[in-house]
């Protein structure tokens, strides 16, 4: 009918106001599931790290032969609770990719503060194999096994990109970031950086939605 909006229209703008038109409830992690979600994650991470510590030889010999430069790549990410602490990954990139984020910062194929690039010239042949097959994630078990992170939770943005943070995004530091996410099963870059945090929030809230928590 004429002067009626399109259905996706309406779901658009539903999706676009629905963590600014209602309050999200404050979720908190029992004493008892967070003991277990951390046992958990050391016996995963644990035994992922012994079942590819045959591979991670071969990953390294390939990474010296590809390009110059050290084997792990650390930068400083934002964990719960706003506390810094050091990421680890295999570096995919050419040594001082970082100094040249903001000439290609224009291209980036995220909106947002998240920088994403789909065809980065930085990125060695050795480390665009290591990130297609998510291999360049493995050190971030030491992560989970320090505790910085878990296996499953929001991943972990940069000093720079949550200092861009609305006030609503900044829930997602109220958990222990991850090695996978919502973001990743959703469609990783495809997806946009507002979409990509409603998402979060929303799979968060669920849990305190359904077990009623502050509700009176």
């Amino acid at each position: 009918m004429a002067g009626l909006p399109e259905f996706s229209e309406m779901v658009q703008a539903a999706k676009g106001s629905i963590i600014t038109s209602i309050e999200i409830p404050e979720v908190r992690e029992g004493r008892a599931y967070a003991f277990l979600k951390r046992t958990m994650d050391i016996v995963l991470a644990s035994m992922i790290l012994l079942l590819f510590l045959p591979v991670i030889p071969v990953i390294v010999l390939l990474m010296k032969l590809d390009s110059p430069g050290p084997v792990l790549f650390r930068q400083k990410r934002i964990g719960k609770n706003g506390v810094e602490f050091d990421f680890y990954k295999f570096r995919s990139m050419i040594t001082g990719a970082e100094n040249v984020i903001v000439a290609l910062r224009p291209l980036s194929g995220v909106d947002g503060p998240v920088f994403k690039l789909k065809e980065d010239p930085r990125v060695t042949r050795v480390g665009r194999f290591l990130r297609r097959s998510s291999l360049d994630e493995l050190p971030q078990l030491l992560n989970v096994l320090k505790g910085d992170m878990s296996i499953v939770g929001p991943r972990p943005n940069l000093p720079s990109e949550v200092a861009h943070y609305l006030p609503w995004q900044r829930r997602r530091l109220d958990v222990i970031p991850g090695i996978t996410c919502f973001w990743q099963i959703s469609g990783r870059s495809h997806i946009g950086f507002q979409e990509w945090m409603r998402l979060e929030i929303i799979l968060k809230t669920i849990p305190a939605v359904i077990a009623r928590k502050g509700a009176y």
